[in-house]
């Protein structure tokens, strides 16, 4: 599913990391854990191609994701990875239905059949009944599970999270680590975490750490 190949990369004479090899399979729930500052959050970015590696080469389902051009990485990226963040990353302006339909959108597919499923989606995580709400008007937690959603939206192959549950409450974050867990044991979806939370990363398959910039 993902394999990682002597992935360095450098801030100017600054070694961030330094041989990063790994391999993610398919439906495999795996941590990505470490100090502050060993590469926890970079790594995650090259894996999902939102920053490139120095050296090395990142393959996603047979696709070398590093030999792209930017119209294709950026399409690829779009159908076939969902990211959800510590800070939600909804736009104000829209409601929650909408925020979920956004990537879909994106990709040119069909409204009614794109907002029909967001709002399956919204059933599935239970915040359906908030769909038509904006942001400000949602809790921390309501946020995050419409991110969820959004990251679902594509029917993705992998799910890239970073510190997911880091700006919830304790009783919220454990719902969301519930969440990840299902979406993986009955959804059989592929999900990266990066984590300081020690609870989330006991409930992956894997725990992969960072440290001096290798694994």
């Amino acid at each position: 599913m993902i394999k990682a190949n002597n992935i360095q990369l450098n801030y100017g004479n600054l070694p961030v990391l330094k041989g990063v090899n790994l391999h993610i399979k398919k439906g495999e729930f795996v941590s990505i854990i470490g100090s502050s500052g060993a590469g926890k959050t970079t790594l995650l970015q090259i894996l999902g191609t939102l920053e490139n590696p120095t050296i090395g080469e990142v393959i996603i389902d047979g696709t070398n994701i590093t030999e792209l051009n930017d119209k294709d990485l950026s399409n690829f990226r779009n159908e076939n990875i969902g990211f959800v963040f510590q800070f939600h990353n909804l736009l104000a302006e829209f409601t929650a239905l909408e925020n979920v339909c956004l990537p879909a959108f994106i990709a040119g597919k069909e409204k009614r059949e794109t907002q029909e499923k967001a709002t399956e989606l919204l059933k599935l995580l239970k915040i359906d009944h908030r769909s038509s709400h904006k942001p400000n008007e949602l809790s921390g937690g309501e946020q995050q599970r419409v991110a969820v959603a959004r990251a679902l939206i594509n029917s993705p192959s992998i799910i890239l999270a970073d510190e997911p549950s880091g700006n919830l409450d304790s009783e919220n974050a454990i719902s969301l680590h519930n969440l990840l867990l299902k979406l993986n044991q009955e959804m059989k979806q592929t999900i990266v975490v990066v984590t300081h939370n020690n609870q989330l990363a006991d409930i992956t398959n894997r725990k992969l750490e960072i440290k001096d910039g290798v694994i």
